[in-house]
């Protein structure tokens, strides 16, 4: 008796789409129209777990050669999807992480804040007369540091975060100003970016941010009454007619780079399609992405079971108008959809879920250094400073834990690496542990995917134009 074929089933998932099957091929995050022989053979293995090779001959003889049989199974083998008795491998080994090519700090300039959202999740967030303002020497340290762990790249991001940035100007023009001239002797080109809930800003701003190319997201959470239930003012006033103002100011005049906002979803806000038609059409904004609240420290905020169905079932819906804009060849600004078009183009395979405590660092107000921008303040201890640089060891700890997927719920699933375990924060607030998968929303999160998958294929089918056109140059900007 011949070897047992066998799929190997975590590598491997089939998605419905308008003209069959395509196979998500797992470890690699490619996609593959099969093969009539090809999606036969997974069929039959999928149905008989004993089948061997002979087995295999006998059942397509008068149809397939035994060499056209040979051939699609070898390919399935070197894919790692099916194996004739051997063990086939699903995740990479355990590493060992002691390089940590920093290409992105995040500067949290001032954790004075003019504003008092309710669902706020900085720990260290004040009012604007208590706020801690960065020193323009910590700054400096912190491009410096940058530039010694990772001389050689192509391209440093520097991010202004808050509180509100906007509070500390001063700092954010006396940095700009260093690194332009601190770059001219080095490799790679620097960018800055900060988000910035818009109240602030005044037409000498805008044309400051413009001449010097920094780019800008807005925070902003629809029409006026949605805006004004939780982004208020620390006196308790709605912010929406202000943001609105100044987001008409912003819009013409500003042309450094395409201008996008972000969203944040909770208790009792779902109705994205309304959200996005006020924020893309009525306002003009470039792109809309949603930051549905699933584990905020305030468990009042947080979006409920029900609700994060209601939100996934609306943003299917932008989907499906995303999917019809693309395929007139016209991009509709739906960010969520847009990222998710960018990894399955690109193949994006991830084994972290994002680039924090590898490439990126947050410095708090006192240059002590943080997973991410939303670790500033948190419990969760220091990775290092400034001053001392990187705990690597402590950091190397926590990152290889994450890489750790073996006796996890991210072992074997699908979107494994895609998802790669969902937000270290998310992790930290729901369960105290930044290092262990976000369970809470699998299930959404693999429905999601199946549906991204499906609208990336009708695209590729009928306009595979759109993907040059506004898939990769967003990338590239």
């Amino acid at each position: 008796m011949g070897a047992v074929l066998s799929l190997v089933k975590p590598n491997l998932h089939l998605v419905d789409v308008e003209r069959g099957q395509v196979l998500f091929h797992v470890p690699t995050s490619g996609l593959f129209e099969l093969d009539p022989l090809s999606g036969e053979l997974i069929r039959l293995l999928t149905e008989d777990t004993h089948s061997t090779i002979e087995t295999v001959e006998k059942r397509f003889q008068n149809r397939y050669s035994t060499d056209q049989l040979a051939e699609a199974i070898e390919e399935l083998k070197a894919l790692k999807i099916v194996t004739d008795g051997g063990t086939a491998q699903i995740n990479a080994d355990p590493v060992k992480v002691d390089q940590f090519p920093l290409n992105t700090v995040i500067l949290n300039v001032n954790t004075g804040c003019n504003l008092s959202c309710t669902y706020c999740y900085k720990e260290d967030l004040e009012i604007p007369s208590k706020g801690q303002k960065m020193a323009f020497e910590t700054a400096v340290k912190s491009v410096e540091m940058l530039l010694e762990e990772s001389p050689d790249q192509d391209k440093y991001n520097i991010v202004f975060f808050g509180g509100e940035p906007l509070s500390n100007m001063p700092l954010i023009r006396q940095t700009v100003e260093y690194c332009q001239q601190r770059f001219q002797s080095v490799k790679g080109r620097v960018d800055f970016t900060l988000t910035t809930n818009g109240t602030l800003l005044t037409e000498e701003l805008v044309d400051y941010f413009n001449t010097n190319g920094i780019g800008l997201t807005i925070s902003m959470d629809g029409p006026k009454a949605i805006h004004d239930k939780n982004r208020i003012t620390v006196g308790g006033q709605g912010t929406y007619d202000v943001v609105n103002s100044k987001v008409k100011m912003l819009l013409p005049r500003y042309s450094a780079r395409p201008v996008g906002v972000r969203v944040t979803l909770t208790r009792a806000i779902t109705d994205v399609e309304a959200i996005y038609q006020h924020l893309y059409h009525d306002l003009g904004f470039h792109e809309v992405g949603f930051a549905p609240v699933t584990s905020g420290d305030m468990a009042e905020f947080n979006l409920t079971v029900d609700e994060l169905h209601e939100v996934f079932e609306g943003m299917k819906r932008l989907g499906r108008r995303y999917l019809q804009g693309a395929l007139a060849h016209q991009n509709t600004g739906f960010g969520n959809m847009h990222q998710l078009m960018t990894d399955l183009h690109e193949g994006n395979k991830k084994s972290l879920p994002c680039g924090a405590g590898v490439a990126l660092l947050a410095v708090d107000t006192e240059g002590g250094l943080n997973l991410c921008h939303r670790f500033t303040g948190s419990e969760l201890p220091l990775f290092g400073d400034v001053d001392q640089g990187i705990d690597k060891p402590a950091l190397s700890q926590f990152i290889e834990a994450r890489l750790e997927r073996a006796d996890t719920g991210c072992e074997t699933c699908r979107i494994r690496n895609l998802c790669s375990g969902g937000c270290y924060h998310e992790s930290y607030a729901k369960f105290g542990d930044p290092a262990a998968p976000a369970y809470h929303y699998c299930d959404l999160m693999r429905d999601w995917i199946d549906f991204g998958i499906e609208i990336y294929s009708r695209i590729m089918i009928e306009n595979p134009e759109f993907f040059d056109a506004y898939v990769t140059p967003r990338r590239s900007s």
